[in-house]
């Protein structure tokens, strides 16, 4: 058995990235610095103009990016879950009665959570669609769909196995029956080109502190048709203040209250580096070092790896014999090697997988170097050696 190291390495190695990214790009901490030293002169609120806009210029960053407007159609707001609660609730109160809707097992507590809550309110019943090869085959959805399903819900791309769902022909299907469609893309927004111009989507959320570089408490949602849904929050909008009532044109109809000045800044920031490095290149760089990592952990035997050929930069894997938290425990504290455990928020991927026990996530970012990612491999092998060994000798 190898000695296990008993202090810390200097360098960190950072693999949380499907939580939330790290570095920063230079340009994003710039944008968030300036921001903060400047008084903010935001229409309808200030008198004056001699400040910029960060609301507007994050909504114009959006809407070049993924390619669709107009850019009042973009709505600002705190992260994915704040945006899925405003849709999910917002869209359904404007469905007559009890309804279907659909979702499925790789989705996130963001998704899960609210289609839950409206189900045990007596608002709808609800299908989760199985997943098979951490894919949601668009057949299991088209199976699903009953003559009262009115939404579905369902993420992109899974934070927990990597994989990306075909949501060009799930979109398809379910317009062919008149089904809305909501899309989780927090994962895949920044990490895989995405445009909305071609995609059957009725409205696609994203966040900011993940692919795009952004910081936490930013998000957001693109909408086709806001008159599909009702706005869930009231409040000041600076515009048409005589009237008691939530203004129904867009933005104003789905935001309220003071933006997050800073963090759209960071965002428009964000969106700006992701732009220049470019999305095929930096799925390109994503999907090689992933296959890397995945390669050199199926040479333990004890390994057991969730998703052999993830498109996304993330791996999820544990080590035969040892709970994933204890993985995780050595992986940060002996080698410096930063990682995501447990359940990750998506609790019936985890039960498909393994009953709910969790695993250990490691998650890519362009930041990522392959040093690192050389150190990362080697570090879990000798885990997953040092184990094997203990347990030949029990």
């Amino acid at each position: 058995m190898s000695p296990m190291p008993e202090e810390n390495p200097s360098e960190m190695i950072y693999l949380n990235n499907a939580a939330t990214s790290w570095p920063k790009p230079p340009g994003v901490r710039a944008a968030l610095g300036d921001s903060l030293a400047r008084p903010v002169f935001g229409s309808g609120r200030t008198a004056g103009s001699q400040g910029d806009d960060f609301v507007t210029q994050a909504r114009e960053a959006l809407t070049r990016f993924f390619n669709a407007g107009p850019e009042e159609n973009w709505i600002c707001t705190h992260n994915a879950t704040d945006s899925l609660n405003m849709l999910i609730h917002g869209f359904l109160a404007g469905v007559e009665g009890p309804c279907h809707v659909i979702t499925t097992a790789l989705d996130h507590n963001s998704v899960l959570r609210p289609l839950y809550e409206q189900e045990k309110q007596g608002r709808i019943s609800l299908t989760v669609v199985p997943f098979e090869n951490a894919i949601v085959s668009p057949d299991a959805v088209l199976n699903a769909i009953r003559l009262d399903t009115r939404l579905m819900v369902m993420s992109h791309g899974s934070n927990v196995l990597g994989s990306v769902q075909d949501i060009q022909a799930i979109g398809e299907i379910l317009h062919e029956h008149g089904v809305y469609f909501i899309v989780d893309g927090a994962q895949t927004a920044g990490h895989i080109p995405v445009d909305l111009g071609k995609l059957p989507v009725d409205a696609y959320v994203f966040t900011g502190h993940k692919g795009l570089f952004g910081v936490p408490g930013t998000g957001g949602f693109y909408l086709r048709d806001p008159d599909r849904v009702t706005p869930m929050r009231f409040g000041g909008t600076g515009t048409d203040s005589f009237s008691l009532f939530q203004p129904q044109e867009m933005p104003e109809k789905f935001e309220v209250g003071t933006p997050n000045y800073p963090g759209l800044a960071a965002l428009a920031a964000g969106i700006a580096f992701v732009g220049s490095a470019g999305t095929n290149a930096i799925a390109a760089k994503a999907e090689r070092q992933t296959a890397y990592i995945i390669q050199e952990l199926a040479k333990e035997s004890n390994m057991i790896i969730y998703n052999m050929t993830p498109h996304l930069p993330i791996v999820a894997f544990n080590i035969a014999g040892m709970e994933n938290d204890d993985v995780g425990f050595i992986l940060a504290r002996a080698y410096g090697v930063i990682s995501r455990i447990g359940l990750h928020c998506a609790p019936l991927v985890h039960q498909t997988l393994n009953g709910g026990n969790g695993c250990v996530r490691l998650s890519l970012s362009w930041f990522t170097t392959d040093e690192e990612c050389r150190a990362a491999a080697n570090a879990i092998r000798e885990v997953a050696a040092n184990a094997h060994s203990a347990l030949s000798q029990a």
